[in-house]
């Protein structure tokens, strides 16, 4: 579920929606701006543009800011200059920690705590990617080393890392216009031509992190969660339970691929648009390994299927168009080679009803117990089949 910033703007939603019609007009020519605006709505996890709106009203003005003298040390500490202005969230925690905003007369940063960080890889080989990429045109914001070297620096008792901020729009929505998938394929084909050497594919693509099935967690979650504060969640998970299973054995029994060093994650929400259209790919901590078909196919299924289960043909081509236009071929695809995307979606759906089990009715934090219900709703109900995987790799061929 994409996730509102925490001082939202609704002119980013318009822009959001203007180009998200872009994708659903490759899709269906007589799409209109509503339809782009009521997918949005849902891609947030409310039922209507009008819900949508309503909340940002409500989380307007409402970021958090920092404590001037820790913004000054973390600025001191790499390097960044004169704090001019308060440092302000700008998200919700993630399971990686938090991300702000700091300005000074040097420029304009993000910097972001690393508190609950599970690196697939050490920073510094993430960040020895990120300048690889960058070299080969992959256009990001550049990661800031402390003026003793480090990437990682513990103040005020968090650990954080920092970046340059570069100009850019909200994050992109699926599915993206034909355009932008050629860009992604070809940032995907650049990050993959690198071909830098990885010791394992990433667990969280490779193997489901619990032995818990997903009979058992629907019936333990129904026997267990309040109704008054589920609402029609645990219904829902019982309802998927036969796609999730079939889903997990797509690809179970095929040997996996060689994996390279990558992003790893590369969806639309870890992209923007700067102002010249040039797609800046953020979010490189979970960087780690697969197989490029793997992280092929989780574009396809990322970047050219609506909620819906529609499927941007025109997209799809060019995406594919973009990494061959690049990397001068294309892995070979199959059904198996959505093995790891699966499996990312099965460990986040665990996470996600793990996550809406553990809030109730009398929860002190009420703000995070309705944002986990709205993921946990969202996500059940836009599971993909092995029908749209299929479909995927007919529009490929």
């Amino acid at each position: 579920m994409k996730t509102l910033p925490d001082n939202p703007h609704l002119h980013h939603l318009r822009q959001q929606a203007k180009e998200l019609l872009a994708g659903l007009r490759d899709v269906d020519p007589t799409a209109t701006l509503a339809d782009a605006q009521a997918s949005l709505a849902g891609q947030y996890g409310f039922r209507t543009w009008p819900e949508l709106r309503a909340e940002v009203d409500r989380m307007r003005g409402r970021a958090d800011t920092t404590d001037p003298a820790l913004a000054q040390a973390i600025a001191d500490r790499f390097g960044l200059g004169t704090v001019a202005g308060p440092m302000r969230s700008l998200a919700r925690p993630d399971d990686i920690g938090r991300r702000w905003s700091v300005s000074t007369d040097r420029g304009s940063w993000q910097v972001r705590t690393m508190d609950t960080w599970w690196p697939i890889v050490d920073a510094q080989t993430d960040t020895a990617l990120q300048l690889a990429a960058a070299a080969a045109g992959v256009l990001l914001p550049a990661p800031v080393r402390s003026r003793t070297g480090e990437i990682i620096e513990s103040i005020g008792g968090h650990r954080w890392r920092a970046y340059h901020q570069l100009p850019a729009g909200p994050p992109l929505a699926p599915p993206v216009s034909a355009a932008v998938a050629h860009s992604v394929g070809g940032v995907l084909a650049a990050i993959h031509g690198l071909e830098l050497p990885v010791d394992r594919i990433s667990p969280w693509h490779a193997v489901r992190l619990s032995k818990v099935s997903w009979a058992d967690l629907a019936a333990a979650t129904t026997a267990t969660t309040r109704t008054a504060a589920a609402g029609t969640w645990p219904a829902a998970l019982q309802a998927a339970v036969p796609n999730l299973v079939d889903l997990d054995s797509i690809g179970r029994d095929e040997p996996a691929p060689e994996p390279v060093l990558t992003h790893n994650t590369l969806g639309p929400a870890q992209t923007r648009l700067d102002r010249d259209g040039r797609l800046v790919v953020l979010g490189w901590e979970h960087a780690g390994g697969q197989p490029p078909a793997w992280e092929l196919a989780n574009a396809l299924l990322d970047w050219t299927v609506d909620p819906a289960g529609q499927i941007n043909v025109a997209g799809v081509r060019a995406l594919v168009a973009g990494y061959q236009d690049r990397a001068g071929r294309l892995p070979a695809l199959e059904l198996a080679s959505f093995r790891g995307a699966l499996t990312s979606l099965a460990n986040y759906v665990f996470d996600q009803v793990q996550a809406a089990s553990a809030r109730d009715a009398d929860d002190p934090k009420p703000e995070d117990r309705r944002y986990a219900e709205r993921s946990v709703r969202h996500v059940l109900s836009r599971l993909p089949t092995r029908t749209t995987l299929e479909r995927l790799l007919n529009a490929v061929a």
